[in-house]
């Protein structure tokens, strides 16, 4: 059965998107916004964690409570957070309660109370949030190495530090939320047991009095790159890397993801094999692609023993840069069972779908079935991958390590 899109832009600058899936009987819902963390002012860093968490807190003619009773007595299961570019609220409840909760969602957005007596609890949630990174060494260490790849100040983390979120007063963050939480620009994608003509209509009646225009982007500065030593008392070792990939607009980017499974794509994968089953030098290593509208990259990640550690990091860098000497057809045929495995799993999940709308829209300006995902990745061939190779090497990573000391990465400059 050919899949079933549904596109629709508001003359406000929404973008409603849908996707008919009929043999489940959920629906859920991604809305991204252009209130990311990238659009936080230097001043500002971390408004944008801080105004998810006010939002929430009374919208609608509703309080906190209210707003979460309302939500569990329709069975949905939602997540609010900011990203880089956008601040995204995802929810998923069985189809009959679509419409409920898209009037909660608009509420959030449209209509929230922002009132003086629930900042301090908001930005003390934000707060708590940055401080935990203290007790996460790995998820630190990847927020580091993202804020030294990426053009600044698009892998900025999230929560911004501990002056600006203490400096951050609640009319400031009213105005930065009026600026920034704007129709202009955003995707409300919905996929699951939905009606297009009865979904537009509600779109239109609950989002149609949204205003605003889209804040101009903000300037950004070339990525710091190079090596960096985060000391950290610890008993294990942070070894981040990150190298240029393909934008998901590019042709290249199957290609792209064939080298990241190549990597990582399994228990057989290049990765695990030589470095944690051969050598036994980190306890996880692993190899992931990310992507912003113009910039993209493979993230990896080593943990490991502080007197293995340079070893762990030239072993890593060497699979790495040995991608260019060769892919087997045997790698690719793994890589594509892996990609089209989940392209399946993806398929069967509403949650899913309605994200990978949201995502195409915002990347490519369209939307990409299943079957054409199938093809595309089905498509890469070996020397498709080593050309990929050649246009974005993996020779000379921008590298983050966090422990208690420095590591050899000399390796970097032979």
């Amino acid at each position: 059965m050919s899949e079933r899109f549904f596109i629709e832009e508001l003359a406000n600058g929404l973008t409603v998107l849908g996707q008919q899936m009929p043999t489940v009987s959920s629906a859920a819902l991604t809305l991204a916004v252009r209130c990311g963390s990238a659009q936080d002012p230097p001043e500002l860093a971390g408004a944008s964690s801080v105004a998810c968490e006010w939002c929430l807190r009374g919208a609608g003619g509703r309080s906190t409570r209210e707003l979460h009773e309302a939500l569990d007595a329709l069975g949905c299961q939602h997540h609010e957070s900011v990203r880089g570019e956008h601040l995204v609220i995802s929810a998923a409840q069985l189809s009959r309660n679509l419409d409920a909760v898209l009037g909660i969602v608009a509420d959030l957005v449209c209509r929230p109370e922002l009132a003086e007596k629930t900042f301090g609890p908001s930005r003390a949630l934000v707060e708590q949030d940055l401080a935990a990174l203290a007790d996460e060494p790995a998820r630190l260490s990847s927020l580091l190495l993202r804020e030294r790849f990426y053009p600044w100040p698009l892998g900025r983390c999230v929560y911004g530090s501990a002056e600006t979120l203490a400096a951050l007063e609640p009319e400031s963050l009213r105005q930065h939320i009026r600026r920034q939480l704007t129709p202009a620009g955003a995707i409300l994608a919905v996929a699951g047991d939905v009606e297009f003509a009865a979904l537009g209509e509600r779109v239109r009646e609950l989002f149609g009095d949204w205003s605003g225009s889209e804040a101009p982007a903000g300037e950004t500065s070339p990525p710091a790159g190079g090596v960096e030593h985060v000391a950290r008392d610890s008993a294990q070792v942070h070894i981040a890397l990150a190298s240029p990939a393909a934008v998901m607009r590019d042709e290249r980017y199957y290609a792209a993801r064939m080298a990241e499974m190549v990597l990582s794509g399994g228990a057989s994968a290049r990765l695990h094999t030589e470095v944690r089953e051969k050598r036994g030098l980190a306890y996880h290593v692993a190899t992931h692609y990310h992507s912003l509208k113009d910039h993209a990259g493979l993230f990896t990640y080593a943990g490991t023993r502080p007197e293995i550690a340079s070893q762990t990091f030239e072993q890593v860098v060497r699979e790495l840069r040995r991608l260019a000497d060769g892919v087997g057809d045997d790698e690719i045929a793994r890589a594509q069972t892996q990609l089209r495995s989940a392209l399946v799993m993806q398929g069967e999940s509403t949650s899913a779908r309605a994200h990978a709308l949201a995502s195409d829209w915002y990347h490519l300006g369209r939307l990409r079935s299943l079957s054409e995902l199938s093809d595309a990745t089905r498509a890469v061939t070996a020397g498709d991958v080593l050309d990929y190779l050649a246009a974005f090497p993996a020779d000379r990573p921008t590298a983050l390590v966090l422990g208690p000391e420095p590591i050899d990465t000399s390796i970097l400059d032979s």
